[in-house]
């Protein structure tokens, strides 16, 4: 029997051979490119993030002198207190990062103002005061009109449904979670807040903290002494509205 012929392998044209190979080595180029950004900006975000001897040094004087001027604040002989102008206070945290004491830190914490720009009603009360003086640097506060409280809840105002933020957009909301409390809308539970009303305590814990926008320039001087002197920290009384409007 005469062998059969063995067939031939398919012709490539020249052209698609060279564009394969310069295909292929120009893939390999950019993956090598690509793991040096990578390993680069790994080996760069390491560095950043060491810290010096002396930094963490740096950083535990300056929360150890947060918690002594926070004892030296509460212990400090007081005058008598001003007239307190109205039950209802809004606390704006406007400071506080690194140095702070864990111990301000856990006050700012109790009051839901756990990052910066951020705010939330309160009832005047002589805790309150005890507090917002340990957390005095970090914070600003005052009386706001019905019209801030209006303005804040229909901009700002959410709660968390379900461990997600939900804007007060919808009334069925309100009326699921505070019917019982007689508070079926959004006007409703704006008439609570501004009044100080018999269910305000329940209000408060269904709204989460309100997220105000940073201030522009000038509006703030990062400054920690009191208002009264010329900073921007502490009681500003009902100034606190012209904050407000500039922040929400």
């Amino acid at each position: 029997m005469a062998e059969e012929e063995a067939k031939g392998l398919d012709y490539i044209p020249e052209v698609i051979l060279k564009k394969r190979k310069n295909r292929d080595e120009l893939a390999y180029i950019r993956r090598r490119q690509l793991e040096g950004r990578n390993s680069g900006k790994k080996k760069q975000k390491k560095v950043s993030d060491i810290k010096r001897p002396e930094d963490f040094v740096h950083e535990f004087r300056a929360k150890e002198l947060d918690l002594i001027r926070m004892k030296q604040r509460v212990k400090r002989p007081k005058s008598s207190p001003p007239p307190v102008k109205s039950n209802l206070v809004f606390i704006i945290r406007i400071q506080g990062k690194n140095d702070m004491h864990p111990k301000t830190k856990k006050v700012l914490n109790s009051l839901q103002l756990r990052s910066t720009f951020t705010g939330v009603f309160a009832k005047a009360s002589d805790n309150l005061f005890q507090k917002l003086l340990k957390v005095q640097p970090y914070v600003t506060y005052g009386y706001p009109n019905e019209k801030s409280v209006k303005d804040l809840i229909f901009k700002k105002g959410y709660t968390i449904i379900e461990g997600n933020p939900v804007p007060l957009t919808d009334n069925n909301i309100i009326e699921q979670a505070l019917g019982e409390q007689e508070i079926f809308c959004i006007e409703d539970l704006v008439n609570e807040i501004a009044r100080v009303g018999d269910h305000f305590r329940e209000v408060i814990r269904f709204l989460g903290p309100l997220k105000l926008n940073k201030p522009e320039a000038g509006v703030l001087h990062g400054k920690k002494q009191v208002f009264s002197d010329g900073g921007d920290t502490g009681n500003r009384e009902d100034k606190i509205n012209d904050l407000i409007n500039k922040m929400n």
